[in-house]
């Protein structure tokens, strides 16, 4: 009997929990008026939100912005649907099938090493880079200079090209939805089977490393008239990885506070710069955010990780159990648990 593909789903939160407001900086949850003047009313005054017409602004941007992610899924779907039909790709061979030969030989090293009967945590860390023991941070080279030039031309080329491009996610403007693209099966699946899984699954086996079963996978631009930072904020995601793509840049260093840690209460971040080629790994409730950027372009490739056996009992983003709605794709890695079925075939 043919077994059906996995269906995925998004918690219901996401069209009204977390919604980014740049320029306050501030994550909010909307859902009307009377609740965001009661809930964010004080701490939006002391941002700046302080006259009528501020806060009308700001309640019509958040309108817009629930409208745009109830479309999300329909309209991502459309989008890939025309970028498949109508999209000439610059670099083709960008969408075979991963090879490890534009993988770094440090990241077949530490993968390969962790398949193996025995492995360790002990000896997986003398194989990458410690950037924080204690909130247990990692580094190490992921792809090859020529593959990561390769993936930033074919990234520019569809850039300027006349195709539909979707947000990478809520908070960046500028970037790239590699599922759009056509880069999912390819390139990011195989990436987190073979590859990323072994690795997670000695690094954080607590944080469902060991059972990623779906990704979101976006590559954000910072550029002058573009985005050039990011605010502090959690990844909707049981873990992460980001790998800096190139191009030259100063600045745009990645800082890091604690595990779920409020925003208000970061003091002493942790910066950690970005190395072109090489990956930060991090548990997705570490809470992060993007120095400004100084000169130069930065792209970068963030494939968030995602474990249905870990989010299925809470939601990360609303910290309830996740009110499951369809959704395209992997969804945001929800799974609901069907009741086992009988082949009837077997029993007559």
């Amino acid at each position: 009997m043919a077994t059906a593909p996995r269906r995925f789903f998004r918690c219901a939160c996401f069209c009204s929990e977390n919604l980014y407001v740049a320029r306050y900086g501030l994550h909010v949850r909307f859902r009307n008026e009377e609740q965001l003047r009661q809930d964010y009313g004080p701490i939006l005054r002391s941002r700046g939100c302080v006259s009528p017409k501020d806060f009308q602004q700001l309640l019509e941007e958040l309108e817009q912005e629930v409208k745009r992610r109830q479309r999300l899924g329909q309209e991502s779907a459309a989008r890939k649907a025309l970028i498949a039909n109508s999209y000439r790709p610059a670099r083709p061979e960008i969408y075979n099938a991963l090879q490890d030969v534009v993988l770094a030989p440090e990241f077949l090293a530490a993968s390969e090493y962790s398949t193996l009967p025995g492995a360790d945590l002990k000896g997986l860390l003398q194989r990458l880079e410690t950037v924080s023991e204690e909130q247990r941070i990692y580094r190490l080279p992921v792809f090859t200079a020529p593959f990561c030039q390769a993936l930033l031309e074919e990234l520019e080329h569809f850039e300027q090209s006349d195709m539909p491009k979707g947000r990478p996610n809520t908070m960046n403007n500028y970037g790239v939805l590699l599922h759009e693209l056509g880069l999912d099966e390819p390139l990011v699946t195989p990436l987190r089977e073979h590859f990323l899984q072994p690795l997670m699954a000695l690094l954080y086996p607590d944080c469902g490393g060991g059972q990623l079963d779906s990704h979101r996978a976006f590559v954000v631009k910072y550029a002058p008239g573009q985005d050039r930072e990011l605010g502090c904020h959690y990844d909707n995601a049981e873990l992460t990885i980001n790998v800096a793509l190139g191009k030259t840049f100063t600045g745009g260093a990645l800082y890091f506070g604690g595990f779920f840690q409020a925003p208000s209460a970061l003091a002493k971040p942790l910066d950690v710069e970005h190395v072109v080629g090489q990956g930060i790994l991090h548990r997705g409730g570490q809470l992060h955010g993007a120095r400004p950027l100084g000169t130069g372009e930065r792209w970068n490739l963030v494939i968030w990780l995602r474990a249905s056996a870990v989010r299925n009992r809470l939601c990360p983003m609303c910290c309830r159990k996740p009110d499951l709605v369809d959704d395209e794709g992997f969804g945001d890695g929800f799974t609901r648990e069907e009741p086992p079925t009988v082949d009837v075939c077997v029993l007559t």
